[in-house]
């Protein structure tokens, strides 16, 4: 027998009809995920470290994968720090902890006056300063941050009759490590053991990291000779520099020396900022008495 198509036996088909769909779509929906999960977990959970692995660079420098990151973790090579950078470096990881060198990493993202590079406090691996200029044309270059005070001292000094030649500023940590290596090899042909030979090519030159001009904070002014403190450049620097928030950074005294841990270097000027500097100056004391770890 037909059935008759009444108004409320349509509304059931259309609702039977409904079910249907949705089961099968939920069915077919839940094989494809499933599917999906099997074949993508491992390469997921792969990216999630592949993407922010940093490579380092022989010059300390730091090249950085950047897939999926965004533009401003891509510039944070410049004057950056990551949580490693307050802990104190491993005594088997840093390369010299044979003669007894095992420097903390020193905290990067502080007031200029604050900024401690030495012996006890090292870069962060791969840091590199934004740099700028010196000297108009003199292709040397230090910290975009300090470049201005210099270049201001410079043209100061100029209008005295004195030029203060900027010899040395920022330095890679590649040339660092080459300077400091060869100094090792000089005192070793000389007869000492390499310990001795590295504590000692230390006195002379900051180990790779823990030198200023790694930095781009200091400036190796007109000469590399102790004879420089007897000229008028000299004398300028010791009345003016403080005005420029330079600071003589190692001094000639016995006990200072014993504090910096570097011989005298009348040459060697870094940047603190000047009201840091002229409270150093006229208090007589090192960086570190001044941030009080000495």
């Amino acid at each position: 027998m037909n059935k008759k198509f009444t108004p409320k036996l349509i509304k059931q088909i259309c609702i039977e009809a409904l079910v249907v769909i949705i089961a099968v779509t939920a069915v077919g929906g839940a094989v494809i995920t499933h599917q999906q999960y099997k074949s993508n977990k491992s390469p997921e959970s792969d990216s999630a470290v592949s993407d922010s692995s940093t490579t380092e660079e022989p010059d300390g420098t730091s090249e950085v994968n950047t897939t999926n990151q965004s533009t401003t973790n891509s510039t944070q090579n410049n004057e950056s720090t990551t949580s490693k950078n307050e802990a104190t470096v491993n005594n088997s990881d840093f390369p010299y902890a044979y003669a007894g060198f095992t420097p903390k990493i020193t905290d990067v993202n502080v007031d200029l006056s604050k900024f401690i590079v030495n012996g006890k406090y090292a870069l962060p691996e791969g840091y590199k300063p934004t740099l700028a200029e010196a000297v108009k044309g003199s292709g040397v270059q230090l910290d975009y941050r300090v470049a201005p005070y210099y270049q201001a001292m410079y043209d100061a000094a100029k209008k005295d009759g004195i030029t203060l030649t900027p010899i040395s500023g920022y330095r890679s940590y590649e040339r660092q490590k080459n300077n400091f290596e060869n100094r090792i090899k000089q005192y070793m042909n000389e007869g000492m053991d390499k310990t001795e030979a590295t504590k000692k090519a230390a006195e002379i030159i900051m180990i790779p990291g823990s030198s200023e001009h790694n930095a781009g904070l200091a400036m190796d002014i007109c000469s590399l000779s102790e004879s420089f403190e007897n000229t008028d450049e000299f004398a300028w620097l010791n009345e003016h520099a403080a005005d420029y928030g330079f600071i003589l950074r190692y001094p000639k005294a016995a006990e200072k020396r014993e504090i910096t841990g570097v011989t005298y270097e009348p040459w060697h000027y870094r940047y603190v900022g000047v009201e840091a500097a002229k409270d150093i100056k006229s208090r007589g004391i090192t960086l570190e008495e001044y941030l009080g770890l000495n």
